[in-house]
């Protein structure tokens, strides 16, 4: 199990240290996009819209690997002061119970819209805007695929802290 989950793991690694930098990409595009309107008087609807579809692409392909970095926010009022045995049943509960549902319950309603957005490759936001809204609405299958990835190693996790013998 360990090894699956490190397996799944290294899916959401690599693609969020791929996707990590479009942080940087978009402070950068913002900021030829204030400088080219404020000081050049020039204006691109495609090239604002980037910094959506770039702000999009890191939060929706990032969330797996927030996930692997247990970077999310977490309500702790009872996790922190468990013990590991009992944290270990609030992970799996969670993945079980509320993540894994939510996430299929997304995919499963999204999946038309995507399908249809394909089917007539849906065009631009805007006039003068990025004609991929079929690529942004991909992201939500993926957002999805790739949190049930990294779900499924910490719930192989948690089952081995679980399955370890009491302390």
């Amino acid at each position: 199990m360990a090894r699956l989950a490190d397996l799944l793991d290294r899916i959401n690694l690599a693609v969020g240290r791929t996707v990590r930098w479009l942080a940087l990409a978009m402070v950068l595009v913002q900021f030829a996009v204030v400088l080219l309107r404020y000081v050049f008087g020039v204006s691109s609807i495609a090239v604002n819209e980037s910094v959506l579809y770039g702000h999009a692409m890191l939060f929706m392909l990032g969330a797996g690997y927030t996930l692997l970095v247990d970077g999310h926010v977490r309500v702790d009022i009872f996790y922190a002061r468990a013990p590991a045995r009992r944290r270990a049943l609030i992970d799996a509960f969670g993945h079980v119970f509320l993540l894994a549902p939510s996430m299929l319950a997304l995919l499963y309603w999204s999946w038309p819209s995507v399908v249809n957005a394909w089917a007539v490759l849906e065009g631009p936001i805007s006039v003068g805007g990025i004609p991929a809204v079929f690529l942004l609405k991909s992201l939500i299958p993926a957002f999805c695929v790739l949190l049930l990835v990294q779900s499924l190693a910490c719930l192989l996790r948690a089952l081995l802290r679980l399955g370890e013998p009491a302390a």
